[in-house]
């Protein structure tokens, strides 16, 4: 079976011990742009980099004390570093390795959710055209309309998430900034040569102007793209719970050998796992929420942001991961019922061809007023009595004066709704 679930890979990104292994890639970086600049000597610097090391719960425990995340990890590599510890920090503020350390994760956060993408893309794309012909009704306000095919509606969503694709390298782009200025961003004890040293061995791009802070726009940035993504998988989600109820049943999600619907009712085959992505969509958009009211801090920076992003970025991050290669679940094992989609086409009895009949009066010299008048008239004879839409328009003198019975039988042709959907798919096989 393929591993579906990249949500360990994720975790990882997030941990403690990645983000606090790049807390010290940016110390050492730093601290090697400074040998280039001559503040730190070689030797010292070879020695930081033989000792540096950390330990979670000794940080944590000085952290009781110090109450600053940062100060206690500098002790902790203190610890073990010994006397040339004096040369890692200097001249930077905490918010100089804590915001260009969360870009790197930011960055492999955005890499594995475009992998994400990038897999729900290609399975909509198979879907879209393993059923480019399976004709089902279309639907607008919930009624039925006219006849597309199942993959036309796979191919809409396809493209969506080709555009979601694209947002997130947007987004990408965006968080993949650090800074090494100082305390409010005038590198008032720092060369700006660290900052573009430290910056492109980690492959970001660097801050052009920034206070103590990369600005909060860009994570912001982020959690709308997150947001975006989450809600397309919420629409998705939404059609195929909506698809799978009891009266329509065209599609359902997957149901395990095993699986209990409801304590009560046996027979129950619920859309849990669509109802789950929908449920999890609203937390993401109002953690994007909270990204958006970081943006706006005191001055050159206060705290407020921080300890929501703690929260935030993570579990956003792992939710759409989760919720991604859980969708892609379901579209891969979707079972899917043609015979069901045609019989609901047929419950109109020949409504849906009522613009085609309309068309074709208006071919014949009628005003789009008259035609549509008398199409409505039959329209609503059928849908309010027992007689189908094409025997109503055959009993109607002011259409037989009009149309001739291969013309009206021309109106029928269910296949011409979908003639033209071969440019649909053209576009889509392109990508």
């Amino acid at each position: 079976m393929i591993e579906r679930y990249s949500l360990p890979r994720m975790r990882e990104i997030w941990s403690e011990e990645n983000k606090i292994s790049n807390w010290l890639r940016v110390e050492l970086l730093a601290c090697e742009a400074m040998v280039k600049l001559g503040i730190v000597p070689e030797d010292a610097y070879e020695r930081i980099k033989e000792r540096a090391k950390f330990d979670i719960e000794r940080i944590r425990e000085i952290e009781r004390k110090t109450h600053h995340d940062v100060v206690a990890f500098l002790e902790n590599l203190a610890e073990n570093i010994g006397e040339d510890s004096r040369y890692l920090h200097l001249g930077m503020t905490s918010s100089d390795v804590l915001d260009t350390a969360l870009a790197v994760q930011l960055r492999e956060s955005c890499d594995l959710l475009l992998e994400d993408i990038s897999r729900l893309f290609e399975s909509l794309k198979r879907k879209a055209i393993e059923h480019k012909k399976t004709l089902m009704i279309g639907r607008t306000h919930g009624v039925h309309a006219e006849p597309i095919t199942l993959g036309v509606k796979f191919a809409v969503w396809a493209f969506e998430a080709r555009r979601n694709m694209i947002r997130m390298q947007r987004a990408r782009e965006a968080v993949s900034c650090g800074k090494l200025s100082g305390a409010v961003g005038t590198y008032a004890n720092l060369d700006p040569f660290v900052e573009e040293y430290v910056c492109s061995k980690l492959g970001l791009s660097r801050e052009d102007a920034s206070t103590q802070i990369v600005q909060r726009d860009r994570h912001a940035e982020y959690m709308c793209a997150l947001a975006i993504v989450a809600s397309s998988l919420e629409k998705f989600a939404t059609e195929i719970r909506a698809l799978q109820r009891t009266e329509i049943r065209e599609v359902e999600e997957p149901f395990r050998s095993g699986q209990t619907g409801s304590s009560a009712m046996p027979h129950k085959r619920n859309p849990i796992l669509c109802e789950r992505i929908c449920g999890l969509a609203r937390v993401v958009r109002g953690n994007a929420l909270m990204a958006l009211e970081n943006i706006a801090l005191w001055h050159e920076r206060d705290i407020s942001h921080s300890s929501v992003e703690r929260v935030i970025l993570p579990d956003s991050s792992i939710l759409l991961d989760y919720m991604i290669n859980k969708f892609i679940g379901i579209i891969e094992d979707l079972a899917i019922f043609p015979d069901r989609m045609r019989a609901n086409i047929d419950i109109s009895g020949g409504l849906i061809f009522s613009e085609k009949v309309m068309l074709s009066l208006i071919e014949k010299g009628l005003t789009r007023q008259e035609a549509y008048a008398i199409v409505q008239r039959n329209a609503m004879k059928s849908f309010q009595g027992g007689v189908s839409f094409k025997e109503s328009l055959l009993s109607d003198s002011d259409v037989m004066r009009l149309l001739g019975m291969d013309e009206i039988n021309g109106c029928f042709d269910i296949e011409a709704f979908v003639s033209r959907t071969d440019e649909i798919f053209r576009r889509l096989e392109s990508l």
